[in-house]
């Protein structure tokens, strides 16, 4: 049997200041922050912190700036808004389905 050492990524000082400095300010900006202090790069940053269980993942945004719906969501709302079991609904479009909503919870 070989004797190998295991070459540790990071040592136990980065990743006391990898977390106290994301804990603070949990962003993308600290993410790149951290990546050029200890030159790396930003995906082995976030990796590192998603195996300490601290990583939060930006919120999806549409380029309007409003959160991403599933259109499951909406046929969700939908359907506990009629009532009514409506399986092919999904397959309608998006904006008709958002109409349907903003139509039924501005009449109920």
């Amino acid at each position: 049997m070989s004797d190998t050492t295991k070459v540790v990524n990071y040592t136990d000082e980065m990743v006391d200041v990898i977390q106290s400095e994301y804990t603070a300010a949990p962003s993308r900006e600290t993410v790149d922050a951290l990546a050029a202090q200890f030159n790396k790069t930003s995906r082995s940053i976030i990796a590192k912190l998603s195996t300490l269980g601290i990583y939060q993942a930006p919120t999806r945004v549409t380029k309007s700036g409003t959160p991403v719906v599933k259109k499951e969501t909406l046929v969700a709302e939908i359907v506990a808004a009629v009532g009514v079991e409506l399986p092919s609904l999904v397959k309608a479009n998006k904006q008709d389905l958002e109409a349907l909503v903003a139509a039924l919870s501005s009449n109920g």
